[in-house]
């Protein structure tokens, strides 16, 4: 393969290796019952980055738990680094070979010291004791290196996801790491946390460092991949140089098929003839995260929300759903004014809203996913004091199957599920609850491809049915895609309201990206 030197050129990157950094070469791996993966191969070569990409279930996690030795993969497959044959039988094998994987939970020890993280497992000891200033002062130049804006005794539970991630990065480098795997690593991450994390990669790619970028965001990949090796079912679909990287090719090479209505809109283009069923008025708590806040919702409308990082969107849902106590303003539903004083009130008024965290606030991870599906409306299956499960079994697998959740049924625990089908599986329980109003927080974050045009595809099936559906998103084009219009906050505040523009060439109406976010920033007129 000649394309190496040519992809580290390209990119600024640093001295041109004279071949693969890493490859795997028919790598399988076989679970009881299931085939994981099937004869994958792929290659990372120094000074680039390569985006591994596939649907959750793709084999993409399985197949970086070979790599780090978690997993030993089946007979005939091999591993080579520098060229070099190598044998990973264990996580060690993996770090001597120079391979480090950082995961979206970061495996850090947050009561310690950003040095002693690093140095966790190989500290540097004098007399028998721990050498805390001896490891202090050998990583500070690591650290100088990657422009940490904290110090080697700062404790990590102190710092910011992005900060704990640069401890992660520090703790590869200091190991030698020549290959370097980030798993999904903007999921917590700001904008502008972001673009830092950008920075450093670019600096790694100079090193001469090979990085492989697993993400589901499109918009990273256009950013950062010189190559990009597409997985689904567990095999190996193929790679595309950076000149071939288009949204259609990599979703049909991720799904098998053409997502040509991928942002499904069937329900009625405008909503404002149809009754108002939500009404927002003057709600706020105080000022202190959300100012008086006013909109309506029509019965079969997409409403979006928009704004940048620490707007106010999620705290102003909060408030309307009663997970947080508004100081003033009213909610009303249906022309009738509630008195929602917890979530349980909102739920049963009519109003449902969807966590932008699933699996701290959303979903109880250790229970099936047929009790969590029932989980909201239990009560309905209770007489006499005791609970008819034949019902609730019912229930689990006619929402199983109306969600298109893939997993053999019901009973399988929903920690076990990828992203996109725990999303479905919580869906599923918000909407036993039969609501007037959805209200969904980041309904895709974590969600790969496949699954997020399944999620828009309930979305509109919902709208058809005449519910009224808020959505909160930081995804730009998610927003244009799906929504009927838009509201915009900034700093707490709802700042404007962006309806279907025609194209000036075309004259088809659509939302302005561009107006969006010139609210969202404080640049409207």
């Amino acid at each position: 393969m000649t394309h190496g030197a040519a992809a580290v050129s390209a990119s600024g990157g640093g001295s041109v290796s004279p071949g693969p950094a890493l490859e795997m070469r028919h790598i399988s791996k076989t679970f009881p019952g299931v085939r994981a993966l099937r004869d994958v191969s792929l290659q990372a070569w120094p000074g680039e980055v390569l985006a591994l990409m596939g649907e959750n279930g793709a084999g993409k996690s399985t197949l970086m738990k070979v790599l780090s030795g978690a997993y030993l993969a089946d007979a005939g497959g091999e591993i080579l680094v520098g060229g070099k044959p190598l044998a990973i039988d264990g996580p060690a094998a993996a770090r001597r070979a120079g391979i480090a994987i950082i995961y979206q939970e970061l495996a850090l020890a947050p009561n310690l010291t950003v040095a002693e993280n690093i140095y966790l497992g190989a500290e540097l000891r004098r007399g028998g004791r721990v050498d805390r200033a001896a490891m202090e002062t050998a990583c500070a130049p690591i650290l100088a290196r990657l422009g940490a804006p904290f110090g080697p005794r700062a404790q990590v539970g102190s710092l910011s996801v992005a900060e704990q991630q640069m401890v992660e990065i520090a703790r590869a480098l200091h190991g030698r790491s020549r290959i370097l795997v980030l798993d999904e690593p903007t999921t917590a991450l700001s904008a502008r946390e972001t673009e830092r994390l950008f920075a450093l990669i670019g600096t790694l790619r100079a090193e001469g460092v090979a990085l492989i970028y697993i993400s589901h965001r499109m918009e990273e990949v256009y950013a950062l991949a010189d190559r990009v090796t597409v997985l689904r079912d567990g095999a190996s679909v193929g790679t595309l140089t950076r000149e071939q990287l288009t949204a259609d090719a990599i979703v049909r090479m991720m799904v098998g098929r053409d997502l040509s209505s991928f942002y499904l809109k069937q329900h009625a283009d405008d909503a404002r003839t149809a009754p108002v069923v939500l009404e927002v008025d003057g709600l706020t708590d105080g000022g202190r995260r959300v100012h008086p806040a006013s909109f309506t919702l029509h019965a079969g409308e997409v409403l979006g929300i928009a704004g940048l990082v620490g707007a106010g969107r999620t705290e102003l849902a909060r408030l309307i759903f009663g997970a947080d106590r508004a100081e003033a303003g009213r909610v009303s539903l249906d022309g009738r004014t509630l008195a929602i004083a917890s979530p349980r009130d909102a739920l049963d008024a009519g109003i449902a809203y969807l966590t932008e965290d699933r699996k701290v606030l959303g979903l109880f991870l250790d229970m099936s996913c047929g009790e969590n599906i029932n989980l909201g409306v239990i009560g309905r299956d209770a007489r006499f004091g005791r609970l008819n499960l034949r019902r609730g079994r019912e229930r689990a697998l006619a929402a199983f199957r109306a969600m298109r959740v893939r997993a053999p049924g019901p009973l399988v625990n929903v920690g076990s599920l990828s992203g996109g089908n725990q999303q479905k599986v919580l869906l599923g329980r918000l909407l036993e609850a039969e609501p007037r109003v959805l209200i969904l927080d980041e309904p895709t974050r974590g969600v790969d491809v496949g699954a997020k045009s399944e999620i828009y595809r309930l979305i509109d099936a919902q709208a058809q049915r005449g519910l009224g559906v808020v959505v909160i998103s930081s995804d730009l084009p998610e927003i244009i895609g799906i929504c009927d219009r838009v509201l915009v906050m900034r700093e707490g505040r709802l700042v404007g309201e962006v309806r279907p523009e025609p194209d000036p060439q075309t004259g088809a109406r659509a939302l302005s990206s561009r107006r969006i976010m010139q609210f969202a920033a404080g640049l409207a007129a």
